[in-house]
């Protein structure tokens, strides 16, 4: 009986030897790096609720730090604009940005953030999460080594600030203004001298006149700047940006690394971001609004209709032109128009009453 006891607990003590492996494997801490486009305190995108600060902490926390994420703010271990290019070599795993930031890589990148006059934050969702739209994006990025995520959304953002109004699009030749992306494409098509510029150099360029009119993304993130001391003219349309998408893109051959139970954790807490820092812009953009008109003099107001028409035309021109230039960005296109073409019949039953019925009473 005693002989029986020690074998029974010998094959006792061996299976669990052989089990130790398994759960150490298990147990294996990742110690990840995520570089960012924007400064390490820029609110919404760095700090605050939704933030690429906030997805790492739901992260590690949700992980129990199985997954640990050292942040790094644009400079503060590469540039701003070589986020992308660093996680598909593999020098960091992690980078969050915008992704259109990349259309110098692939123009299809372009419909992964906002299309001018294209899906809003519901519509955007819907086409990512269940019209494919997130399957193409991976497609798209495989071949650089990446997997892109959807982890964040300002809403709509406004036109921008002008020192001087726009009444006719005559008003659009010559003016210097700061504005990224597509949108900088079509202004410059009615003559508009595109200027690059990141957050922190727009209010002294304006200030300065290097500039005459700047975008940046909505009425809270914009009076941090200060925008509203050097321009007056808020135009609040948002054509070029109906829902700005923030994109966080993880090297292929670190996320093929992470067990499921730490990929299912990743891909929950960006999905979460994604739902919480738009909250949180409807919540401050509608103080910061208030606060602009009522208290610091700021002219709000929208676009002429001649003008918004021809920004119209002009943005299909340049997709159009885009589209016929390369397969996957025609892919992508077809794509996200034939979903919004479903998007935006469904919402004359559904927004569009309450836009015009609802909430005006």
């Amino acid at each position: 009986m005693q002989r029986r006891n020690i074998l029974t607990s010998a094959a006792a003590g061996t299976a669990g030897a052989l089990a130790a492996p398994a759960v150490a494997t298990a147990q294996t801490t990742f110690n990840w790096r995520m570089t960012s486009f924007y400064g390490p305190q820029a609110a919404f995108y760095s700090t605050g609720p939704g933030s690429a600060k906030d997805l790492i902490d739901r992260i590690q926390k949700m992980s129990n730090n199985r997954i640990r994420i050292q942040f790094f703010g644009a400079g503060e271990l590469i540039p701003a604009g070589e986020g992308f290019d660093a996680v598909s070599s593999g020098i960091v795993e992690m980078n969050y940005a915008n992704a259109y930031f990349w259309t110098g890589k692939t123009f299809a990148a372009q419909y992964f953030t906002a299309v001018p006059f294209g899906l809003n934050y519901q519509g955007l969702n819907g086409w990512m999460y269940d019209g494919g739209g997130l399957d193409l994006w991976r497609e798209v990025y495989d071949r650089f080594n990446l997997v892109p995520f959807l982890c964040g959304n300002t809403g709509v953002q406004m036109t921008g600030w002008f020192r001087k109004p726009i009444e006719t699009v005559e008003d659009f030749r010559g003016l210097k203004m700061r504005i990224p992306g597509l949108a900088g494409r079509v202004y410059q098509r009615l003559g508009v001298d595109v200027r690059l510029l990141p957050g922190g150099e727009i209010f002294p360029a304006l200030e300065r006149g290097v500039i005459d009119a700047a975008e940046f993304v909505g009425p809270y993130l914009d009076r941090q700047l200060g925008l509203q001391r050097v321009a007056k003219h808020y135009y609040t349309t948002g054509w070029h940006e109906t829902a700005t998408a923030s994109e966080l893109i993880i090297n292929k051959a670190a996320w093929a690394r992470l067990p499921a139970d730490l990929k299912a954790i990743v891909e929950n807490a960006v999905a979460a971001c994604n739902v919480i820092s738009e909250a949180w812009c409807q919540k401050n953009n509608a103080e910061a609004m208030e606060d602009l008109v009522k208290n610091q003099g700021v002219d709000a107001r929208q676009l002429p209709d001649a003008v918004v028409a021809r920004l119209r035309t002009e943005t299909e021109t340049v997709l159009a032109e885009a589209v016929a230039r390369d397969a996957t960005t025609r892919r992508v296109h077809d794509s996200y128009m034939a979903y919004k073409q479903k998007f935006d019949a469904w919402s004359t039953y559904s927004e569009v009453p309450y836009h015009t019925k609802i909430r005006p009473a």
